[in-house]
């Protein structure tokens, strides 16, 4: 007899509005407390499915975010 198989579970999915969009601003190194919305509790940079950021934004946050890294405005890890 062959198994079953179940339907997958999608995950729920953020709102599809870009913050950036909606504002008309892009993001920068120098707004770290911007920035620091963007990563988990970890120090990881939150993917854009979770984020619910645009592809362009997305790709611009993240070089953001690791220039804030580069001059130690953002940790490269987060120490529990």
């Amino acid at each position: 007899m062959k198994p079953t198989r179940r339907p997958a579970r999608r995950k729920p999915s953020a709102p599809k509005n870009c913050y950036y969009c909606e504002e008309k601003k892009n993001p920068h190194y120098l707004d770290a407390e911007g920035l620091r919305r963007s990563l988990s509790d970890r120090g990881k940079i939150i993917a854009r499915a979770r984020s619910g950021f645009c592809a362009k934004h997305q790709r611009k946050l993240t070089i953001a975010i690791k220039r804030a890294r580069h001059l130690a405005l953002l940790p490269f890890i987060v120490r529990i």
